[in-house]
């Protein structure tokens, strides 16, 4: 029984190690900081590169991603994922880049290699029907197909229910597929 009891607990530790590394941060740890970021460092910057015009735009906003996650590090509360309140704080900074940069979002290699079997003209075609897209669906295209989120994970990110996540992720696919299908 006893061996039964530390396996569950190794189990616990490997489902929520953000907590486990949000009690060493609280604690002073700077090695459990550097994990954090390194361990998040890559999604957050993907995602803002995203959602931005340039690499630089992406770097610096997510270094302010970061720091204002830790400058509220003492009031953050530990729901779940770390990284679901990180797109959070991501989100609402690309969107306030955008308005104040008036942005456009380019192809990332993600979205190359995905459309690897399609024509430079339909990517490009894809991209600005994806950029034409109203904010809430966007969003929802980006987490889900650019991101690779769930759709629970993306209902806790923009802080709606499933299934208004399921429904914009269908309204966006209805818009870019007649939109598509407009040009061809």
């Amino acid at each position: 029984m006893k061996k039964e009891i530390g396996f569950m607990d190794f189990n616990l530790y490997k489902i929520d190690e953000d907590l486990h590394l949000i009690k060493e941060m609280r604690h002073g740890d700077t090695s459990a900081i550097e994990t954090f970021v390194r361990k998040y460092y890559s999604d957050i910057l993907k995602y803002c590169r995203r959602r931005t015009s340039s690499n630089e735009d992406a770097m610096d906003l997510t270094q302010e991603v970061f720091l204002r996650f830790f400058s509220n590090f003492s009031s953050y509360k530990h729901y779940g994922k770390a990284k679901n309140y990180l797109y959070v704080i991501a989100g609402h900074l690309c969107v306030d880049h955008y308005k104040q940069a008036k942005s456009f979002v380019g192809l990332d290699e993600t979205m190359c290699i995905e459309l690897a079997g399609v024509s430079v003209e339909d990517q490009i075609s894809l991209e600005n029907a994806v950029q034409e897209l109203p904010i809430t669906l966007k969003q929802v295209i980006e987490l889900y197909y650019y991101q690779g989120l769930k759709i629970n994970e993306i209902s806790k990110i923009l802080r709606i229910g499933v299934p208004l996540v399921k429904y914009r992720l269908a309204q966006a696919k209805k818009i870019l597929r007649n939109r598509l299908e407009a040009e061809i």
